[in-house]
């Protein structure tokens, strides 16, 4: 229930323009893309999500790409898998498996503490700890003994023979390991196969400090994510960060108490909207950028439509011929509004980034967003190493997109 006294009013327009000025879009071509300026931008979001997909590219590639542009991929790969001194992200769950801030390592012991006990996993990896807690353990002491591990290394020496829907005993013990934050990911291999050491061992001391307390740890994780996503409903907040429902609601509330979130009356929402206090409601933001399915603007389905009044669904698990869009497809958004959506693809062995359907949203003028799809499209083949773009000519925009790109 919203206190009106309280509850400030924001516009429907002024909710959009604070989800994207909180995102963190600079593309200023002027600029070299520095690692302190990838860092930056992923601070704003919280993390980049991890997705094994790899038609265009790896999905935590594109994300800095949408907001910075043109970026050298090495220098995330240093950041994500480098030594101690070059490593400034770790991998956990986050929204999804996620590349985290390191500073931001002790935000997550909460939750490695309940899959420790066997909760918040899922179940099959619960069932591992509670069935078989001296195999789990025998590969702990592997790993502190040899050091860094895949599940497949150990599969290989008969470790593990059994299956359970579709992941070995040893790879679901790996897991638990993973998620109760006994072992952390070193680095993934080409396969996309996590390989797995002690957490002191690549992150140092931090990995051995004393837990913050949940509530506080929790709260800090809320203040991130209302500075990530500018304003959010309380249910936003809890999804940003897979947060537990009693958890979140109990925390909302606590930070609306002590005056760390402002309550909002938000034209067209159903639910009570939360800001940050010293945020400018009527601060301005017209990104333009390309985004994946995996870009935090566009995790959560609802709040996308909500804010944007843009229906989107990834096709990725639709059979081809249910298909409305196609198989990865990009949404396009033009100073702020989304306008086309993309199907692409890279043809690594032809050197090209093809565009297998494009699809203009309703009421858009198509020679202005064309004009601006055309220059991002080029952008996005050269940042991922193609010579060119090639448009498939399956209805009139992706006609008429092909030849302004010709031309």
């Amino acid at each position: 229930m919203i206190n009106d006294k309280a509850a400030i009013s924001v516009s429907a327009r002024q909710a959009r323009n604070l989800a994207l000025a909180a995102q963190g879009f600079d593309q200023d071509e002027s600029r070299p893309v520095t690692k302190r300026r990838i860092m930056k931008a992923i601070r704003q979001t919280g993390m980049l999500q991890v997705d094994s997909v790899n038609v265009l590219t790896r999905a935590h590639y594109m994300p800095v790409f949408s907001r910075l542009g043109v970026y050298d991929p090495a220098d995330l790969d240093q950041l994500s898998w480098g030594n101690a001194r070059q490593r400034r992200l770790f991998e956990y769950w986050g929204h999804e498996a996620s590349m985290i801030p390191v500073e931001d390592y002790g935000l997550y012991r909460w939750r490695m503490a309940d899959a420790a006990e066997g909760k918040g996993t899922w179940g099959q990896i619960a069932k591992m700890i509670r069935d078989h807690p001296e195999f789990v353990r025998s590969i702990l002491d592997r790993i502190e003994k040899e050091g860094a591990l895949a599940a497949s290394d150990l599969e290989q020496e008969g470790a593990s023979s059994s299956k359970w829907w579709g992941w070995s005993k040893t790879k679901t013990a790996m897991e638990f390991l993973f998620w109760s934050g006994q072992v952390m990911a070193r680095k993934r291999r080409t396969s996309f196969e996590r390989v797995y050491d002690l957490p002191e061992r690549i992150i140092g001391p931090e990995a051995l400090e004393p837990a913050m307390p949940r509530a506080e740890a929790q709260r800090a994780l809320i203040r991130n994510g209302i500075a990530a996503m500018g304003i959010a409903t309380e249910a936003d907040l809890r999804k940003y960060f897979r947060l537990p429902t009693d958890d979140a609601k109990a925390r909302v509330a606590e930070m609306v108490e002590d005056g760390t979130l402002l309550q909002a009356n938000v034209e067209g929402w159903k639910q009570p909207g939360y800001l940050c206090p010293h945020v400018n409601p009527r601060c301005r933001a017209k990104p333009t950028a390309l985004m994946v399915p995996f870009d935090p603007i566009m995790w959560e389905r609802d709040r996308v439509e909500r804010i944007f009044g843009f229906n989107y669904r990834i096709e990725i698990y639709v059979p081809a011929e249910k298909r409305q869009y196609g198989y990865y497809v990009l949404p396009f958004m033009k100073d702020g509004e989304f306008v086309a959506r993309v199907d692409l693809k890279a043809d690594r062995q032809e050197g090209v980034l093809r565009v297998q359907s494009a699809h203009l949203e309703d009421g858009c003028d198509a020679a202005t967003v064309a004009d601006g799809l055309v220059v991002h499209l080029s952008r996005l083949a050269r940042f991922l190493g193609l010579q060119g773009v090639v448009v498939m000519p399956c209805n009139p925009f992706s006609v008429y997109l092909g030849r302004q790109i010709q031309g």
